[in-house]
């Protein structure tokens, strides 16, 4: 068995507690219609479409049906509420730290309270459901963020907007800076509420589970090693790496990159007897935040997972974007983010020729790659190795790149970027004169990416300081442990472990974050027996809460070599 592309973790004791299908969901809801008085509420994500409404209304039979969507406020004034937070940019907007609540109509919210009536049966259905009644039963109807974006590429609006043909770009920006955020913290708040939660991610296939047993489900991945479920796109530069090794279909010319170990774009699989539920992988960051993370990264980031894995597939594919992120002062100012997009490149495999561009040459002045960057925005070209260091790249080299470092993964390489979370800031300087697949020019960010550029980080710092930093930490017969980054300017520590036999290692600190970069399979395993083992096979992420504590990682098969890298927050 390879690559693993549906992961699911088995939760315990609850095996008759989930539903699927139309007509099994039917029959629960038909029997909360059997009371003569009864108010289901049923809240949703944003993105949940009126599918669920018409089998619950069917079911259920309500005398009355109060639609909630209709207490937030209507288009244009939705708009000029969330403008501030949307900017005019394409990708990148203002983080939004208010509450559902901030987007509500008060006049058309106290009618609808009114509205429900004391006797019968009624549906109180949509968005902020909950904030028009209790409710006798609680649904909440939820949706991973990845299906949300591919419905919005298929033509669905944003919540409350008539906006079916934007720009895809500017759909999953609201959603990502305003949507997004008000409607977690809105779960969150009501999380102990539900009494069901409804799967709504594969359409015409909805599932229901109590809400006893997810929120058990939670706790128990919460103390287990885990993989999340990931997804692949294609891209412009997109290659053929992980069509091969991950089992891909053939239906999509490339695949340029891949979420596996983004908790907060991913979806997690819990499996309840013959029912798998799929839920945000974001649902368990907020709901069991120090069991997951650790107290000390909780009080330091909240319940936000702080590190990335993804991949970046350019074999057989071209060179990605020229680009930069910023400087934490500049993302936090600017865009209400609490840190930046440091990160790194691990080459998971390269052709001949594969490389890395990093860090400016030396003698290159600001005003001469300024000038260089604008004329080639005005069609002159830009001979990207004049400016930039341009190293090759091999299995198992790793390339540090903290914020305000020019960078980007050439043509012919295999990468596995490990990377602090913030969203989509990378500016970009430079896109190689080429369109994206939607046929438009991709971003450019020019200005801030010159404003956030390091003039310092030249060819003999990049060299010493960024390519290849190893450190041994342990050499012995048994394995061989190294310091690989990142950058002492970073907050993400990585090690590289090596061996044949069990090595022993420790998440109590705080959760570790690995990738299986050689060897077929290795088994992870406690060794006082917390925790059913996890096989993870080759190039597959998988997390180690903090509260799984020491863990041994051995080769499935018997004297196989293996190599992980493994991530973690430095404690101060």
């Amino acid at each position: 068995m390879g690559y693993d592309r549906f992961p699911e973790t088995v939760v315990e004791g609850f095996d008759q507690d989930a539903h699927e299908g139309t007509a099994a969901l039917a029959r629960v809801f038909a029997r909360m219609g059997e009371a003569r008085d009864c108010t289901l509420v049923v809240e949703c994500y944003p993105g949940v479409g009126d599918e669920v409404l018409e089998l619950v209304r069917s079911a259920f039979r309500p005398n009355v049906v109060i639609r909630a969507d209709e207490v937030f406020l209507d288009g244009e004034r939705m708009e000029a509420r969330m403008r501030p937070f949307l900017t005019d940019d394409r990708v990148r907007g203002v983080m939004c730290y208010g509450r559902m609540e901030d987007f509500v109509d008060t006049d058309a919210l106290r009618a609808a309270r009114a509205s429900v009536p004391a006797r019968g049966r009624t549906l109180v259905y949509g968005v902020g459901a909950g904030l028009v009644a209790s409710g006798d039963v609680f649904v909440y109807c939820d949706m991973a963020r990845w299906e949300i974006q591919l419905r919005y590429r298929a033509g669905m609006p944003n919540f409350r907007a008539h906006n079916e043909g934007e720009d895809v770009l500017r759909k999953v920006k609201r959603g990502y800076f305003v949507e997004w955020r008000i409607a977690d913290k809105r779960k969150m708040e009501v999380f102990e509420r539900m009494d069901y939660l409804l799967d709504s991610n594969v359409a015409g296939t909805p599932k229901l589970v109590s809400g006893n047993a997810l929120r058990e489900g939670l706790r128990q991945v919460a103390r287990t090693p885990f993989r999340l479920v990931p997804y692949f796109d294609p891209g412009v530069w997109g290659g053929q790496w992980m069509r091969r090794v991950c089992g891909l279909d053939d239906e999509a010319s490339n695949y340029a990159w891949s979420f596996d170990g983004v908790p907060e774009e991913n979806s997690l699989y819990l499996r309840f007897g013959d029912v798998r539920i799929e839920v945000p992988a974001q649902d368990l960051v907020m709901y069991q935040p120090v069991e997951l993370l650790g107290m000390g990264n909780y009080c330091r980031f909240g319940a936000e997972f702080p590190i990335r894995f993804d991949f970046l597939d350019t074999m057989g594919g071209q060179n990605l974007s020229l680009q930069v992120h910023p400087m934490t002062e500049f993302i936090r100012s600017r865009f209400g983010m609490t840190y930046t997009q440091d990160e790194s490149y691990y080459i998971l495999d390269a052709e001949d020729g594969g490389c890395v561009y990093l860090g400016l040459k030396d003698g290159v002045t600001s005003d001469e790659l300024a000038h260089g960057l604008c004329e080639a925005q005005r069609g002159a070209g830009f001979d990207a190795e004049r400016y930039v260091n341009r190293f090759p790249a091999r299995k198992h080299d790793h390339f540090l790149i903290p914020a305000g470092t020019v960078h980007c993964s050439g043509a012919g390489t295999m990468v596995l970027e490990i990377s602090a979370t913030p969203y989509n800031f990378t500016f970009k300087l430079w896109d190689w004169d080429r369109l994206g697949l939607d046929g438009l020019p991709r971003p450019i960010h020019l200005d801030d990416g010159l404003r956030n550029i390091q003039w310092d980080r030249t060819t003999d710092w990049v060299r010493k300081n960024l390519v290849n930093a190893v450190q041994v930490v342990h050499d012995g017969e048994d394995y061989l442990e190294e310091h690989t980054g990142l950058h002492e300017l970073e907050f993400i520590e990585t090690r590289r472990v090596s061996g044949q036999c069990a090595t022993c290692h420790d998440a109590t600190g705080g959760f570790n974050m690995l990738n299986l970069v050689e060897g077929t399979s290795v088994v992870v395993e406690s060794p006082d027996a917390t925790f059913a083992p996890l096989v993870v096979h080759y190039a597959e992420t998988f997390v180690v809460p903090a509260a799984c504590g020491r863990y041994t990682i051995r080769p499935e098969r018997e004297g196989e070599r293996y190599v992980v890298i493994k991530a973690y927050v430095r404690q101060r």
